[in-house]
């Protein structure tokens, strides 16, 4: 009696290489889904930046800035961001703080902090 030989798979060995591809598939997939999230969190903190950037300018060129805390909203690239300035005096009594923090609705975007002279 002889043996015959076998080709082929056997049934575990397909299920095993089934398993192997579907833990790959789903590694590259995960992947790709925080490759996205990252992009919207560089994208939030590019355009954020932006707004904090303006909202700088703004206070530095000011004639005069009150101290305390101001608040608002503006729009960029079609989106709404929320922004708070807070002015505040230092240890040298000619200079003022500027702090302005810029937010979506999914938090904090980017802030900026500077130092302006103190109108005469």
């Amino acid at each position: 009696m002889t043996r015959t030989s076998r080709q082929g798979f056997t049934l575990i060995e397909l299920l095993v290489a089934l398993a192997v591809f579907s833990l790959a598939a789903m590694a590259l997939l995960n992947l790709a889904g925080e490759n996205t999230r990252s992009q919207a969190r560089v994208e939030d903190r590019t355009l954020g930046g932006i707004v904090a950037e303006n909202l700088a300018v703004q206070a530095a060129i000011a004639p005069s800035l009150g101290e305390g805390e101001t608040a608002g909203q503006t729009t960029l690239a079609g989106r709404s961001w929320r922004w708070a300035q807070t002015v505040a005096s230092t240890e040298d009594p000619d200079i003022q703080r500027v702090v302005i923090r810029v937010s979506t609705e999914e938090g904090q975007a980017a802030d900026r902090t500077l130092f302006r002279a103190r109108a005469g």
